[in-house]
């Protein structure tokens, strides 16, 4: 008859409150603690009752008070409890009814991680739910790590049960955000047991563990137990996995090379893996992710001097070129795939990089309006490069027109953005050798002639350079020659020279008293 009574009492508390205004009042509150701290199993059950049907139910926070019963409910020794209550805590957890750094204050941790223990597999899997919500924050990881809740996390994460083993995986994902944890997680020996995981069939499981290998892998000096010399299971698998048809596990492979690929010899190993095929076909792939953090992954590789003539071909030049064309105002795909080819831009590479759409791509970026500023910086520099190679040189010009022209013009002669300032004026310079360039060039003469003057009284000296030397090349134009002996160039060419030969002077003055 108490237990019929309780239930009675609660059931009419939630009816005449209602869950979305009040969840529960003081009374039901009050036979809620007798219900969970009686030895009865009975009464238990009727408490964990009452909160797993609060939990599919109520869209408000739930007040403070009504978490204590939670801990003798979670200490009950009858499994129905424990497989109710651990369930409606993770449905409050997952609702964000609880607030989950309180849920640790409040001693919750303790017998949330016991239950890690139980045999039964709803248990294991509820409570590695909660462990793996609560470890969102940066504190309840450190609590989870010093309550000793790493070792049965790592113990479930070979769990025949596919929703324990999820959960429990995605816990320590969620553990691996913190760098004191990684330690411990490392030490407890969590690297193989990770890397075993990779090849699960469980996509979500494969996501978990390549995802918490990325962040073991953004610490450099977890590399050596990741990558000794003796076992290259690890990198094999996570090359292999970036074949998955799963977005998200073949990106989080990407990331994890990434992380990875700090040295010359890993980035060479990863080539010699035949790691580029791979990564040319994500370029193509629909997930914005996917593309993102395999062009991340090249612009690593393509760093080191040993892997350019690798990448340096045909396949992959001309992927970067559609990828350009197709994704010119995405801020990543456009820095990095001009930094790329800036990287393979060497006098050898040049006629494979000519004979791929990748310099039609650069330029046609630049025209676009909606490019990002640093994207532009990263374009324009790539170009200036390139304009050092003559071949590449004249293959730009046969792409130039008005609007490209305007383009570069404008860029030169922006003040708040030096560095694509310098790049676009080095680029003009680099071009108007030639007759096409030059014609263009004279639609533009008041714009050029107005940021050569102020390259000609800037204070770096690579703008006076620069200044000096596309002057030189203009003025052998009759129409720029003319112009030129109008206005007050000549006046400011002057002023510069006397500023170099005071220097110039200065320096002889330095040295010599340096010498003495």
């Amino acid at each position: 008859m108490v237990s019929l009574y309780f239930r009675r009492s609660l059931l009419e508390g939630s009816r005449r409150h209602g869950f979305e205004i009040s969840p529960l009042g003081k009374d039901p509150l009050e036979a809620l603690r007798t219900l969970a701290f009686s030895e009865n199993p009975g009464l238990q059950q009727s408490a964990a009752l009452y909160y797993l049907h609060m939990s599919q139910h109520m869209n408000v926070p739930l007040p403070v008070e009504h978490l204590e019963p939670f801990y003798a409910l979670l200490r009950s020794a009858d499994l129905e409890v424990q497989q109710m209550s651990s369930l409606s805590l993770v449905n409050f957890l997952l609702e964000g009814n609880i607030d989950k750094e309180l849920v640790v204050q409040m001693g919750l941790l303790e017998p949330i991680l016991d239950l890690l223990e139980s045999e039964d597999p709803t248990v294991q899997c509820n409570s590695c739910a909660c462990t793996m919500t609560l470890a969102v924050s940066e504190s309840n990881r450190e609590a989870i790590g010093a309550a000793q809740g790493v070792t049965p996390l790592l113990s479930l994460a070979s769990s025949y049960d596919p929703r324990v083993q999820q959960n429990a995986v995605g816990a320590i994902f969620n553990l691996t955000q913190s760098e004191k944890i990684q330690q411990v997680l490392c030490k407890e020996g969590a690297l193989p047991v990770l890397a075993l995981l990779l090849e699960s069939p469980d996509s979500e499981v494969q996501y978990y563990s390549c995802a918490a290998l990325s962040n073991v892998a953004a610490n450099v000096q977890h590399h050596e137990a990741m990558l000794r010399p003796s076992n290259r299971f690890l990198l094999q698998t996570l090359i292999s996995l970036l074949s998955s048809s799963v977005d998200k596990v073949s990106s989080q492979a990407c990331i994890c090379l990434r992380n990875l690929a700090t040295s010359a010899d890993i980035q060479a190993e990863m080539v010699a893996e035949d790691v580029l095929p791979k990564l040319c076909s994500l370029l193509t792939s629909g997930s914005e992710g996917v593309r993102r953090a395999s062009i991340a992954l090249l612009w690593i590789l393509s760093q080191h001097p040993h892997n350019q003539d690798t990448l340096a071909c045909a396949e992959l030049l001309q992927s970067l070129g559609m990828l350009l064309a197709a994704h010119k105002t995405d801020p990543v795909i456009v820095g990095h795939t001009a930094c790329i080819i800036k990287n393979l831009s060497l006098s050898k590479n040049i006629q494979r990089i000519i004979e791929s759409p990748c310099v039609e791509g650069l330029l046609q970026t630049m025209l676009s309006a909606d490019v990002q500023e640093d994207s532009l910086c990263y374009v324009t520099s790539c170009l200036a490069e390139l304009a050092k190679q003559e071949g590449a040189t004249l293959h730009m010009v046969q792409w130039m027109d008005e609007p490209l022209t305007k383009c570069l013009v404008r860029l030169a002669g922006q003040l708040e953005h030096t560095e694509s300032s310098f790049q676009a004026a080095s680029i003009i310079q680099h071009m108007i050798g030639h007759e096409k360039m030059m014609l263009l060039s004279k639609r533009h003469i008041g714009e050029i002639q107005a940021y050569l003057k102020n390259f000609l009284t800037h204070q770096e000296i690579r703008f006076q350079q620069l200044g000096i030397s596309t002057f030189c090349r203009l003025r052998q134009d009759p129409e720029f020659s003319f112009v030129f002996r109008k206005s007050q160039m000549a006046k400011l060419l002057k002023q510069v020279r006397q500023q170099m030969e005071e220097t110039q002077e200065l320096l002889r003055a330095a040295i010599c008293h340096e010498d003495s």
